[in-house]
């Protein structure tokens, strides 16, 4: 028997060796950084960082930076840096540090290219499942009354909204009705003032094409009697001594659902099911459980990091197909529908979309919304002499032909007929390639391919690594949207092949081109060779 342990140890080492994987045990590990080979790391919200280039640092064992967070790094020579738990990085150029107490890296050279790094740690560590969110995700616009309705959330003005859309001539989607639709902060029912008949009002959604999500959270108001009973049961996270903890957060301090708690588990979905049961209501947008939510508490099962927290809150939306999150830890590869955090509105914005967006496909994030057209951060709003128009329509052309597009704030309130017309039209390119965009998520759902790629994925070691302002939607399309204010030209760098424009010109890559482009055009190329 021993001799057979030795053996088979044996081989394991080999194979370990063969694959060029490491385990490191130290708390910390440094790479020494060739001046042609490039890193991208876990932490969506710096997407606009990657790949690293100029000084750099973060540390998200407490903190997901409001988006969603991957403990790996992978590198355009084929490296992939994986480690269960979170860890600080501090980049300069030449040098790559990570550390973490306790924790386990595993280093793996998997190939030369970044797509070899890629799937190997799709494969290895988060595994497509084989399913993918609701499908009108991806086929239709979603559309949030956040920035139009902010905390006033009611039936009329919902149902004005929904009805504002199809007269203005676009298509049904996903509606998400946003926070504070419900009583309470845990007690998930429609406020009777404010909703008199939510399950009509649902019908009514449903019988013009809409499908209906409801924003929720894991917070508890204090002074509810939802808490008075949850308390009781021993469902919330405590402070040092054993007291409901109290978390502030953007709305107030509130207790905190304990999810590794089974039955405080149980008891949410209940809330949630009842919903779908009840009203009619087909989805859930599963706000906050960001990490730092979750410092300095305890619960019920012991040793659990915030990120372990983030976690448990993500796996409850695996139940609800239609679903959309924003904080995420390791959980690439599921049925999750991913948005950015927001956005404040303008073009500085507006800039930052791409690049992180190529980070989450990046990720195993691939199901993947770019926050609100115009900007998701209702702050931005509310100066109205500062808004920009020209900013909307270049948001809306940007989403066209990313996984999902998303509406918040009405184009049809605040932009005049030319800015409206120029929305729709990006709205039009999107329903012209729905049934690629959907094809192309089935797969990524299938075999973990990313939906958007940045151009060093499909063209490796081709100079490419520092471009993020374009990108790959799937194999064959390359997109170039414009994102400068009062650009009349666009310059696109198109890899080998020949490659079809959105205008009918024909180019022969790899070449840069650079092309006119009106408050109307969206640059994309299809590749026809």
């Amino acid at each position: 028997m021993k001799k057979i342990f030795a053996v088979l140890l044996f081989v394991f080492a080999i194979s370990l060796l063969v694959a060029g994987q490491q385990t490191i045990h130290n708390d910390s590990l440094n790479i020494t950084v060739g001046t042609n080979t490039f890193w991208w790391s876990g932490v969506i919200e710096h997407g606009s960082n990657m790949p690293m280039t100029q000084p750099y640092q973060s540390d998200f064992r407490n903190n997901c930076y409001t988006n969603q967070v991957q403990p790996l790094l992978l590198s355009s020579s084929g490296v992939v840096i994986w480690s269960e738990q979170p860890f600080a990085i501090h980049f300069v150029p030449g040098k790559l540090n990570i550390n973490a107490k306790s924790t386990v890296f595993q280093q793996t050279k998997a190939g030369n290219t970044l797509k070899d790094a890629y799937h190997f740690s799709s494969k290895t560590y988060f595994p497509p499942s084989g399913e993918m969110p609701d499908s009108l995700l991806f086929s239709s616009p979603q559309y949030n009354t956040w920035i139009e309705l902010v905390y006033n959330q009611n039936q009329k003005d919902v149902m004005a909204y929904a009805r504002n859309i199809l007269a203005n001539g676009l298509p049904a989607g996903v509606l998400m009705i946003d926070d504070n639709w419900q009583e309470d902060y845990g007690n998930w029912s429609f406020h009777p003032a404010r909703f008199p008949n939510p399950k009509q009002m649902i019908d009514s959604l449903h019988n013009v094409g809409f499908k209906v999500m409801v924003w929720v959270c894991p917070f508890v108001s204090p002074d509810s009697y939802i808490f008075r009973d949850l308390i009781s049961k021993k469902y919330f996270v405590t402070d040092d001594n054993g007291y409901p903890a109290m978390i502030k957060w953007w709305n107030g301090s509130s207790a905190e659902l304990d999810l590794t708690n089974p039955d405080a588990t149980t008891w949410f979905k209940a809330q949630l099911d009842r919903l779908t049961k009840e009203f009619g209501v087909d989805g859930f947008k599963f706000d906050a459980g960001d990490f730092e939510f979750y410092v300095n508490v305890h619960s019920l099962k012991p040793n659990v990091s915030p990120a372990d927290h983030c976690e448990a809150w993500a796996k409850i939306g695996l139940d609800y197909p239609l679903n959309e999150y924003r904080a995420m830890w390791k959980m690439g590869g599921q049925p999750l529908g991913e948005r950015l955090h927001d956005k404040e509105h303008g073009f500085e914005a507006l800039q930052q979309l791409i690049p992180n967006m190529l980070v989450e496909g990046l990720m195993g994030y691939y199901f993947s919304c770019p926050d609100m057209i115009g900007g998701g951060e209702v702050t931005s709003f509310e100066n109205n002499n500062l808004f920009d128009q020209e900013s909307v329509v270049r948001s809306a052309q940007c989403h066209a032909l990313m996984p999902m597009m998303q509406f918040s704030v009405a184009p049809w309130r605040v932009l005049d007929q030319e800015h409206m017309e120029a929305v729709k039209i990006a709205v039009k390119i999107r329903e012209k390639f729905k049934g690629y965009i959907l094809e192309l998520a089935q797969n990524a759902a299938k075999t973990g391919e990313p939906i958007l790629k940045p151009m060093e994925f499909n063209y490796p070691n081709q100079g490419y690594a520092q471009i993020v302002d374009q990108f790959l939607l799937g194999d064959t399309m390359l997109v170039a949207p414009v994102l400068v204010k009062g650009a009349t030209t666009r310059k696109v760098v198109l890899p080998e092949g020949k490659w079809k424009s959105f205008d009918g010109q024909v180019f022969k890559g790899p070449k840069t081109v650079e092309i006119k482009v009106a408050l109307n055009d969206l640059p994309y190329f299809e590749k026809i060779k």
